[in-house]
């Protein structure tokens, strides 16, 4: 405790903001959890599939960008979407170094069951879009600047 009742613990755990992201990333996450599980995708397979829903195919390189995932993280992931049915990962014909992922017609017909994660997340979370909208900002420079550090 600080001998100056102004002064502030830098060191206090409740004012550390590793500490609420971390706490808030695993709460939010566990919200995800029984949206998730009936269509058979974890948390990290389902940003996956978001990524192809916006494109595909993508190389793995380029899904481990937009993910920012190492390959050797993705790979296990694709694996087992691939066991799934919902994607497919090929050699591309130009480029026989890389690997291009694929959605097959399951995995495009899921988008439709996902349509229904968005709003459930708004509504369990009781925050407003433009609160929501405004914190995914604020979160965006948050990994900009740790990023770029």
């Amino acid at each position: 405790m600080a001998e100056n009742s102004e002064e502030v613990d830098l060191l206090a755990l409740d004012r550390q903001v590793c500490f609420a992201l971390a706490v808030a990333s695993r709460s939010v996450i566990a919200l995800y959890r029984p949206l998730l599980e009936p269509m058979g995708l974890t948390h990290p397979q389902y940003l996956v599939m978001l990524a192809l829903w916006e494109e595909s195919p993508l190389s793995v390189k380029q899904l481990s960008g937009l993910l920012q995932l190492d390959p050797g993280t993705l790979s296990p992931l694709l694996k087992r979407l691939e066991s799934a049915g919902y994607l497919t990962r090929q050699r591309d014909p130009r480029d026989e170094r890389s690997l291009a992922v694929r959605l097959t017609d399951s995995g495009q017909a899921l988008r439709e069951d996902a349509l229904k994660i968005p709003p459930a997340i708004i509504a369990r979370l009781g925050m407003t879009l433009p609160e929501l909208e405004s914190l995914h900002k604020n979160l965006t420079r948050v990994i900009a600047a740790a990023s770029s550090s």
